[in-house]
């Protein structure tokens, strides 16, 4: 008799039928997500290798006996949303990839089932379940909420017929646009229109103007169509031009009574050249007792702007200024942003002022919050203020070099605490008149900008404790507040950073306190300067990172390492800092909380305009970029490589920041996989490896304005196209629409592109 010496029991036998149960008992409870094989084989306690073969087969069984769905390559799902009625988001792409979102998973929708929904559409779809080997498939059957859109691009008209040619990702074909409603416009006018009708045996929808932009190509015309995209206003309504206008300054010996009197005490302004609306002043002053006193003086827009006035609805409805190239298209009508709120010099203002008593060390040993009156005795430029702290003379040097001592002790202090320290650089352009890019360059933040910044954010910081600390001892709870909050970084891509910068010989830490996390990544940004990991590990630091929102759920500021931190600096350009001022008045004044539901609205409509804006600004970037690489067409140049994706290799170019896209279908000398988890494109014969922050070189082989896209070429550091491949080589290509795993969408450069870097607003 042979003796068993294996120390672990053998496997208990289970039938097909308990493993079925299991499964479908399993795959039910956790109905909003997929499994593949492993993760199911744990969770019923079916792991020896000899219930494998039986867990696999019942798995099969199962799916085509549409019991469970096979969603991709080897992950399942319960079947609950299969053959039945459910409600989703519709979405369309220009590529016909449609699809309805149901449970957060994406569900093809041929053109044919889709009842001509358009992208964001509410739609009641069916779904029927995937055959072996294929992906499910939805059919919508009742357009439920059509979603209000319209669609920018060019008219185009030949002889009796007009159609708008769309710039749009989410719309393939072209509206047809009858004589009746073009509203004047002409041919190669851009155009905004609304789809009015969509047949279902018409292959193209009908529509009509709802207004004309201007023509083709003129700048202008091109910001106005960015801003309309994104669904943000390019013009002043005239009703709230006229409210504004009738508004006066209104600083009279009554007023100024009510408030502490800054006149007389030094104070100026330190913006951008290009700046108009300064909507903060840094006043400073020696105490007796040989401190500093240091006022951060911000304009006092809500006493002209009353809560539910036409200006107010108009400006919580825009939410935020708008930044674009060229332009500035202000939350506030100019009478007020550039006029009566904006702290110009020599000209007496009303403001709401942060006050702090600094010693030599910049630690605040007392601070107030109140209503005052300044007058600015200077207006600087960052430039000329940086010429100051570099030279050590100017006007008012003293007290900028003052200022700038104290905001370089408060910026050290703040990275000792744990504040993150990312330092990139924003591209600007000098344009022409008639808004032609003539040279690209960077801007980059000098002690100038770090003396505001610092400033700022302890006034902001200092508001948001004012409010969002109960006393020691006291019972109640902190009064419901506007916060500016950032949580922690994605622990998944927290965890990725960490593996890889191990790779390179450095170490981040995955937990511990946010003090703790946030100095190993800092001390990983020091160490890796000038390395040639800086690109990878730099990018990778940043998209962990979250998005900064509004909300009266204060969880702190991650990035900045403040449990308290809210916006108040910035009332003229943004509309949560005019909520954060009028509760201030309420609560300095002793009121009642405030209406928590209400101010939870308005800060997520702030978080989603705060994020439309940021992309529109990106877009007229884009925009900028490719129309100044147009005249460099066929030239080489050095990039980093700032992204990477099944159909291909993001490069930003090192000269000018410009980015663009190396088409996967041009990598001619291989056939490249893609690796999501190390980020790169792995050759299969040369094994050559494309990885987020190498640097190539590339020849700019096309740029397309309508789209706002570059393409590059790969060329070798002799400036020489890569070889393609030859004889058996090329013809053992397989075909790259079909790469990868079931399920995997192809891409080419004129699809849908997204951009997958990280951006820390604070």
């Amino acid at each position: 008799m042979n003796k068993d010496t294996s120390s672990r029991p053998r496997a208990r036998r289970i039938s097909k039928a308990e493993l079925a149960e299991r499964i479908m008992s399993f795959l039910q409870k956790e109905s909003k997500q997929a499994f593949n094989y492993k993760q199911i084989a744990f969770a019923i306690d079916a792991t020896a290798s000899s219930q494998r073969m039986d867990l696999l087969n019942v798995l099969d069984e199962l799916a085509a006996a549409e019991a469970i769905t096979e969603v991709s390559l080897g992950r399942y799902k319960a079947n609950s949303n299969r053959g039945t009625e459910n409600v989703g988001t519709f979405v369309r792409r220009s590529n016909g990839k449609n699809a309805v979102i149901l449970d957060d998973e994406p569900i093809m929708v041929a053109e044919r089932n889709s009842m001509h929904a358009l992208n964001g559409d509410t739609v009641r779809v069916v779904v029927s379940a995937a055959r072996k080997g294929q992906d499910p498939e939805a059919r919508v059957i009742e357009i439920i909420e059509a979603k209000d859109q319209i669609f920018i691009g060019t008219i185009k008209t030949e002889g009796n017929y007009s159609a708008l040619i769309t710039d749009s990702k989410y719309l393939a074909a072209d509206i047809v646009i009858p004589r009746g409603k073009l509203k004047g416009g002409k041919d190669g006018d851009k155009a905004i229109v609304r789809i009015t009708q969509w047949r279902d045996e018409e292959m193209n929808p009908r529509g009509e103007v709802v207004d004309i932009l201007g023509r083709k190509g003129e700048n202008t015309a091109e910001m106005h169509a960015i801003l309309a995209e994104f669904g943000l206003p390019y013009r002043y309504p005239e009703n709230v031009d006229k409210a504004a206008r009738k508004i006066e300054a209104g600083i009279t010996p009554e007023e100024i009574a009510s408030r502490e009197d800054f006149r007389g005490v030094t104070t100026f302004t330190i913006d951008p050249r290009d700046a108009k609306d300064f909507d903060d002043a840094l006043s400073v002053r020696r105490l007796a007792n040989g401190h500093y006193e240091v006022g951060v003086h911000i304009a006092d827009v809500t006493h002209y702007v009353a809560p539910g006035s036409i200006l107010d609805k108009e400006a919580q409805s825009r939410a935020t200024s708008v930044y674009l190239v060229d332009r500035t298209v202000p939350m506030l009508p100019e009478h007020l942003s550039n006029g009566i709120c904006s702290l110009r010099p020599h000209e007496e203002k009303l403001t709401f002022s942060a006050i702090f008593e600094l010693d030599e060390n910049a630690e605040v040993i007392a601070s107030r919050i109140g209503r005052t009156v300044i007058c600015s005795d200077r207006r600087f430029t960052y430039e000329e203020a940086q010429e100051i702290i570099e030279t050590g003379s100017g006007d008012y040097s003293e007290e900028v070099l003052l200022l700038d001592s104290l905001a370089k002790k408060l910026r050290a202090r703040r990275f000792e605490q744990g504040a993150i320290e990312f330092n990139r650089a924003e591209v600007r352009f000098n344009i022409d008149e008639s808004g032609k890019p003539l040279e690209v360059f960077f801007k980059e933040s000098k002690d100038s900008n770090k003396l505001v910044e610092e400033f700022m954010l302890l006034a902001n910081k200092t508001v948001a404790e004012y409010v969002g600390k109960a006393g020691k001892g006291s019972r109640s709870k902190p009064k419901t507040f506007v916060y500016r909050v950032h949580d922690a970084p994605d622990p998944e891509k927290l965890a990725n950073l960490a593996l890889i910068a191990r790779q390179f010989g450095h170490k981040v830490k995955t937990d511990g306190s946010p003090r703790e996390v946030n100095r190993s990544i800092n001390r990983l940004l020091k160490d890796i300067k000038g390395t040639g990991a800086e690109n990878l590990l730099a990018i990778l630091a940043i998209r962990s990172m979250a998005k900064a929102i509004y909300t009266t759920d204060n969880i702190g500021h991650y990035g900045l390492g403040f449990p308290h931190y809210t916006h108040f600096t910035s009332p003229i350009r943004r509309y949560p800092d005019m909520m954060v001022h009028r509760l201030l008045e309420r609560y300095l004044a002793k009121g009642r909380s405030a209406d928590k539901a209400r101010l939870e609205d308005q800060c997520r409509h702030s978080s989603e305009m705060e994020q439309l804006a940021a992309n529109a600004e990106r877009a007229s970037i884009k925009y900028k970029q490719v129309e100044y690489m147009q005249g460099r067409l066929g030239e080489i140049f050095t990039g980093t490589i700032s992204g990477v994706t099944e159909w291909g290799l993001y490069v930003e170019l090192d000269e000018n920041l410009c980015e663009g896209l190396v088409p996967v279908r041009d990598l001619a000398d291989d056939f490249y996989d893609y690796d999501e988890k190390n980020y790169c494109l792995k050759g299969r014969r040369t094994h050559t490896k494309y990885t987020l922050g190498d640097k190539v070189h590339v020849q700019v082989a096309r740029a397309d304005l309508d789209k706002k896209q570059l393409d590059f070429a790969l060329v070798s550091d002799d400036g020489q196209p890569l070889k393609a491949r030859t004889g058996k080589d090329s013809a053992s290509r397989p075909n790259p629409r079909h790469q990868g795993k079931k399920g995997k969408r192809s891409h080419s450069s004129s699809g849908s592109r997204r951009r997958n870097k990280g951006q820390r607003r604070s």
